[in-house]
């Protein structure tokens, strides 16, 4: 988190509003990294000592056993707490820079454009809770040309994600995506591109960058935070279009397009979500075109209760409702009844870096969370 500097469109903090911020990375390294490991060896102790195995509901016997102890409700406690504090800390930091915002968003000569659309309503599975409890989650709207809802998911995400994801870049996810390409599809010379749930565009500039002549576009639910991705991507000197639309029926034409991607989204949506974005990242490719959805590298590895039981926690503690259902998914038979031929699902070694000068490799296993991301991809 200290190595990087801001990108351009993030103003920046002052030595007291840094140091808040540090001491939240700090706290949630804390929380996860050192109180985590023990609340996982006391609740297998306490698995095998009550024997929850034997029964028809063995994590929920498991989360009612581990309720009963106090340092346990103490870390759920200070595991939620300290995401609020995050988006506080963070809120007033942007809070008081408002117009320093306004004026970094204004570009005279644009590259890309933005369009967004006043009579839009995001669908419910996003607007019933804040995800990752950011206050007003991704649509929340100002309004007045305002980017503040994107910048809050800008700099809280490289917190929240603790600095692993890039920095205050966060687009090893992206590069990732693209590095997938490269390695599955190295016959694929994509010449129009779009990112479904594109977010504030951390992993969309990627593809701009990886491949510099395509026509580059974002989809989200969110007018601020496309408002401040179209500004962020214009600063970070890359072209992109993007929209203001729903990822499960855009309003491009069929075909429109040689590779289709997401990063991260799907664990986000509800079932029947995930279904139609399926289908409709196939309808927009043209024939012999590319989908990449790229996910959390924990997918498919439940298996023990404490994994179970975690799922269960992110979905409840961090609003994640369909946490559980994402890790657990087919991801090969939903491309497949999607319509795509030639799918693949594995892991993708992270990028650390541009796509193009990554470490490519692809195959059935993990090599860890951070290391690599879970894809599921395959052609039109």
């Amino acid at each position: 988190m200290n190595a990087p500097a801001p990108h351009p469109m993030i103003p920046e903090p002052s030595h007291d509003e840094m140091a808040e911020q540090l001491f939240v990375r700090d706290l949630k390294l804390f929380v996860m990294g050192d109180l985590e490991p023990v609340q996982r060896k006391m609740a297998m102790q306490v698995a095998d000592a009550v024997d929850v195995r034997a029964t028809n509901d063995p994590v929920g016997n498991l989360r009612t056993e581990m309720m009963d102890r106090s340092s346990f409700r103490q870390w759920l406690g200070l595991r939620r707490e300290s995401q609020r504090l995050l988006w506080d800390v963070v809120g007033d930091s942007l809070d008081r820079r408002a117009d320093e915002l306004a004026d970094r968003a204004a570009i005279a000569q644009p590259k890309g454009s933005v369009r967004t659309n006043p009579d839009f309503r995001a669908p419910g599975y996003l607007v019933d809770g804040d995800v990752h409890l950011m206050p007003g989650g991704y649509e929340a709207d100002p309004g007045e040309g305002s980017v503040a809802q994107g910048a809050l998911m800008d700099r809280g995400g490289a917190i929240y994600m603790l600095g692993r994801n890039g920095g205050y870049l966060n687009d090893f996810r992206g590069q990732t995506a693209m590095a997938h390409v490269l390695t599955c599809y190295p016959d694929l010379n994509p010449q129009k591109i779009v990112e479904l749930g594109c977010g504030v565009g951390s992993s969309t500039a990627p593809a701009a960058i990886c491949f510099p002549e395509a026509e580059i576009y974002g989809v989200d639910v969110g007018a601020s935070m496309l408002r401040y991705a179209h500004a962020r991507a214009e600063r970070l000197g890359v072209a992109v279009h993007f929209s203001q639309q729903n990822a499960e029926s855009t309003d491009f034409p069929d075909g429109s397009f040689d590779l289709v991607y997401t990063c991260a989204v799907l664990h986000e949506t509800s079932q029947s979500a995930v279904i139609n974005i399926l289908r409709e990242s196939r309808r927009l490719l043209r024939p012999g075109g590319v989908a990449v959805h790229l996910e959390v590298p924990l997918l498919m590895t439940i298996g023990s209760l404490w994994d179970e039981l975690s799922a269960e926690l992110e979905a409840d503690y961090n609003n994640e409702p369909y946490w559980r259902g994402a890790l657990t998914a087919d991801y090969e038979a939903l491309m497949r009844a999607a319509g795509f031929d030639d799918v693949r699902t594995g892991y993708q070694r992270a990028s650390m870096g541009a796509a193009r000068h990554a470490n490519l490799h692809f195959g059935p296993e993990s090599e860890g969370v951070f290391r690599s991301w879970f894809v599921a991809s395959g052609r039109a």
